[in-house]
């Protein structure tokens, strides 16, 4: 049974957008009908699964991901750190010093990541709505099982999307940019920072008059309810 690109959007809890970008550069599998992308049921839960990409409602939601990397957000954010009231214009300052943070990585990594997230298309924005974006590098990386690195970003002014508006029309001002250890680590921390975005409580904790102390306890909680109450250790490889 198929299924098109709205409904499978609502499963995983992310934009439209997100999964136009996983079918065009993860593999998603899917068809093509007069121009719009099917999905068959099958073939997207064993994509999912096979990437520790658990949906958060409808046919592919479990208990349990069937195969997770074990990413601690919580942990992944204070190597990334708290960044309040960020000009636009500063932004890609900011990006090199979460860069220059990475833990385990080599001077030449960092310089190599960091001149790829400065090119044309080397972040992928994607506004998930609620005023949040998840900023990444669009070129998927393998930095190690101990490196990787989560960032909560308040901006001073509403992200600029090139003219393109906000996917429910709120403006962004909320950014949670990671960089992943590794393309698997990648899929599995998309889908815990947007299953953490579905729950109105954690929507409301992450704001920038919370404390620094407040915000990490915010993530590690509200991750931890996502996952059954206990946040895992970071075994991602």
């Amino acid at each position: 049974m198929y299924i098109n690109v709205i409904e499978l959007a609502e499963s995983f809890g992310v934009s439209e957008s997100v999964i136009d970008g996983w079918a065009q550069r993860e593999g998603l599998p899917h068809t093509l009908d007069r121009g719009r992308m099917l999905f068959d049921r099958a073939q997207v839960a064993q994509w999912a699964a096979s990437r520790g990409l658990a949906a958060k409602a409808g046919f592919l939601a479990q208990e349990t991901p069937a195969f997770h990397t074990g990413c601690q957000l919580s942990a992944l954010l204070r190597i990334g750190g708290i960044w309040r009231d960020v000009p636009g214009a500063d932004l890609g300052k900011v990006f090199d010093q979460i860069v220059a943070k990475l833990p385990s990585a080599t001077p030449a990594v960092r310089t190599m990541l960091a001149q790829r997230l400065r090119a044309p298309g080397g972040i992928v924005w994607a506004p998930v709505g609620s005023g949040f974006a998840l900023p990444h590098p669009s070129v998927r990386i393998s930095l190690g099982r101990d490196s990787g690195a989560l960032a909560l970003i308040f901006l001073k002014d509403p992200l600029d999307l090139g003219g393109e508006p906000p996917p429910d029309g709120q403006a962004i001002h909320r950014l949670i940019f990671f960089i992943a250890p590794s393309p698997r680590a990648h899929l599995d921390l998309l889908g815990r920072i947007s299953r953490l975005l579905c729950r109105r409580e954690a929507r409301a904790d992450l704001v920038p008059t919370a404390s620094d102390e407040a915000l990490f306890a915010a993530v590690a909680a509200n991750n931890a309810a996502g996952n059954g109450g206990i946040e895992t250790k970071n075994t991602a490889s």
